[in-house]
């Protein structure tokens, strides 16, 4: 098929793929998405390079197919039968059965990377990985390229915890590396899952509805997400998709706003700072979280708009903090690899803190460690230099996921690591996270690297934490994520609890 005859129907075809969900899958190791768009027997999969302002650019006819990427959806009448029975089954004995939805994450990219013989090798895998995974009794389906169904046996002790627990061993069972080829793959998926007793109607086809809301909900937040069904998904999923100039317009309405998380340290309970997280006021859709903006935010280039606002927000709000006697000691902001990737943007960022008159110690600089670990930009590095020399902390977020080598680390000039919740998730009930960490924590001494640790939800996993070693701790056992208007009460409960614990520095504010 000549592409200059049929160009402007690969234009238009490309707009509709990225309009809807599910229609494109990215590469976040190199950036590019890619589209399969089909003309009558044929397929083209089209190259995208996202970051203009308002469009996108395609840059080759990157292959044609006789047939589709995806195979044709299988049949869902026998895993629909088979919901039907586990719910009367489920009924009989006063029980609850799930079903339980798993989506390989980037599958269509996977398979244009490895071959056409990629797709059954990961599917034999997928199988074989939840099989082994799951109680006799459970059933699994295929149900289109990429996609797997559970039918769980009924059991009175199948609980919404319960169906948490599986899901999280089913994510870290496909994550194992396996053999495909020559090469070594690690897969991640994205799960939903359902209880019947929480499905609006007792019927296989309502039960499977819902859990793939709460797939696309999981998928919403990236790879490797699992969320459980809630009834207001159904509400969501009815909303037209954001669009860019959605996002346009919020900025200008001032509808992002920064958001602080607090950072305790294990030592003396003190409050150490607070990490500023983007929200956006949605007027139809409540509060978002970042995972909801962010990748439209930066295919359409307008990550450096929000980066701004929420630098300028952050300063504002340590100002104000400051006018009204309260310690916060340092706030932590997110920079992405495209900000990082600006010439400007160390010199920005000290324009602004000279601006707003707050001394650059008093700013962390959170920057991904798997931007560190695969950036061979010599302006990326340039800048998170040009910020430590600047006098701002240089923070490694998520360590412990993006591989980067001692080497990366000694020619940065890191001055704490983040360790990634991951690992810290169920710390101190698991003896292979406690080494782990504990590894990590030697590590760090050793470099003279202080530490935090992320998504610590439990006095347990807090008091684990302290014990290994670890300087400071952050997660919503410690606070959620706020409005700055409510920083100075947390403050206030925070120093009262601390003031009722022996032997504790307390804090100030």
């Amino acid at each position: 098929m000549p592409l200059g005859k049929h160009k402007w129907r690969l234009t238009r075809a490309a707009r509709q793929a990225i309009a809807r969900e599910g229609m494109i899958a990215i590469s976040l190791l190199t950036g590019l998405a890619f589209a399969s768009i089909t003309f009558g027997a044929q397929t083209v999969l089209l190259g995208l390079v996202f970051g203009l302002p308002t469009s996108f650019l395609i840059v080759r006819v990157l292959k044609m197919r006789a047939q589709p990427l995806n195979v044709a959806p299988h049949n869902r009448e026998p895993v629909l039968a088979a919901l039907d029975s586990a719910i009367r089954t489920a009924r009989r004995r006063s029980a609850n059965t799930a079903c339980i939805i798993l989506q390989i994450d980037s599958f269509n990219v996977l398979c244009d990377q490895f071959g056409p013989s990629a797709p059954d090798d990961m599917t034999r895998h997928t199988v074989s990985r939840l099989k082994n995974s799951l109680r006799r009794g459970d059933q699994v389906f295929e149900l289109d390229a990429g996609r797997f169904c559970l039918v769980l046996r009924p059991s009175k002790r199948l609980t919404q915890g319960a169906a948490m627990r599986l899901c999280d061993r089913l994510r870290t069972a496909m994550e194992e590396p396996f053999s495909m080829g020559s090469a070594t793959m690690c897969l991640t998926v994205c799960i939903g899952h359902c209880l019947d007793s929480q499905s609006l109607q007792s019927t296989g086809h309502a039960l499977i509805n819902a859990a793939d809301l709460a797939l696309e909900e999981a998928r919403r937040h990236g790879p490797a997400s699992c969320r459980g069904y809630a009834p207001d998904m159904k509400r969501l999923s009815a909303c037209p998709p954001i669009a860019g100039d959605d996002l346009t317009r919020a900025l200008d309405r001032g509808e992002f706003q920064a958001w602080f998380q607090p950072q305790i340290s294990t030592d003396t309970g003190a409050l150490s700072g607070v990490e500023a997280l983007a929200r956006w006021h949605h007027p139809e859709r409540g509060i978002l979280a970042p995972a909801e903006f962010l990748p439209l935010m930066e295919q359409t280039g307008r990550l450096e708009t929000l980066g701004h606002e929420m630098l300028r927000q952050s300063l504002e709000a340590l100002k104000t903090w400051d006018k009204n006697g309260l310690s916060v000691p340092r706030i932590g902001l997110n920079l992405t690899p495209s900000e990082l990737r600006q010439p400007i943007i160390a010199d920005h960022i000290a324009w602004e803190l000279d601006r707003h008159g707050v001394s650059p110690d008093r700013l962390a600089i959170e920057v991904l460690e798997n931007v560190v670990a695969q950036s061979a930009d010599d302006t990326v590095v340039h800048n998170i230099n040009t910020l430590a020399k600047l006098g701002c902390m240089i923070d490694l977020d998520d360590f412990g996921t993006g591989h980067a080598s001692l080497s990366s680390l000694r020619g940065l000039a890191v001055g704490r690591l983040k360790i990634d919740r991951s690992f810290v998730t169920g710390i101190d009930a698991n003896r292979d996270q406690q080494r782990m960490v504990s590894a990590i924590l030697s590590m760090s001494e050793t470099l003279a690297l202080e530490t935090l640790a992320e998504g610590v939800e439990t006095a347990g996993e807090h008091a684990m934490l302290a014990q290994l070693g670890c300087g400071y701790v952050q997660g919503f056992g410690i606070g959620r994520p706020m409005p700055s208007d409510q920083i100075p009460l947390w403050i206030k409960r925070h120093n009262t609890r601390l003031a009722q614990i022996p032997g504790i520095v307390h804090g100030t504010g």
